[in-house]
């Protein structure tokens, strides 16, 4: 699992519920949404999902009327297939996908790395969030984005919009965004500030730091 950090605002919030599944344990029966999260090694990481049986119960919580959001590397497992034809991550190849999403994606060389001010589509609101990945995604889900990016359509949904993918890591910081998503999911309103809520957490850090260790004598022997 890469960028940890994603899930953080969602576990802040007082009406959601976040498990870390660990492996060799089945999903949670009751989830209401599987997320899953990025990862440095897609197609490795996919094998790992399927040796754990996840791919099983991911299918018996789709038939429970539960949602799937794939981030980045989860989004590429999401769909129908994934091709390494350079070897990049591994042996060159190419290997079937969870078969959720319509769409297929393609390692390339070039990585992606760049800061990204993009719009949710359901509810307009602002995101600003970052993408850092190899690989394109492309494939007939994404004529359903979730966001916009300087008017380019970024992820896919399936019909039902009960299965969604993204690149966007960070996305989950947006107040606004994830109220609006959040609400969507069944999950009540959210009244988390959750930048405010971070820096308040680093100004008391700070302030214990400050309270408990002598800076200066600690500073002189740094030097």
């Amino acid at each position: 699992m890469a960028n940890f950090d994603d899930l953080d605002p969602l576990a802040q919030e007082p009406n959601v519920r976040v498990t870390m599944v660990p492996p060799g344990k089945a999903l949670p029966g009751d989830a209401d949404l599987v997320l899953i999260p990025g990862t440095k090694s897609t197609i490795k990481d996919l094998a790992f999902f399927r040796a754990q049986g996840w791919e099983i119960d991911l299918q018996a919580h789709l038939r429970r009327g539960g949602k799937v959001l794939g981030v980045c590397g989860g989004y590429q497992m999401l769909g129908q297939r994934i091709s390494d034809p350079e070897g990049i991550e591994g042996p060159a190849g190419a290997v079937k996908g969870l078969g959720l999403l319509d769409v297929q994606t393609v390692m390339v060389p070039e990585k992606s790395v760049t800061d990204v001010d993009a719009v949710h589509v359901a509810s307009g609101a602002q995101v600003r969030g970052y993408e850092i990945h190899i690989g394109t995604t492309e494939g007939a889900d994404r004529a359903r984005p979730l966001f916009s990016v300087l008017g380019q359509p970024e992820g896919a949904a399936s019909p039902s919009g009960r299965v969604a993918g993204t690149y966007l890591h960070g996305l989950f910081g947006a107040d606004a965004f994830r109220a609006a998503w959040l609400a969507a999911q069944g999950a009540g309103p959210s009244g988390l500030a959750y930048d405010e809520a971070v820096e308040e957490a680093l100004d008391a850090l700070a302030a214990h730091i400050e309270a408990h260790i002598d800076l200066d004598a600690l500073l002189e022997i740094a030097r």
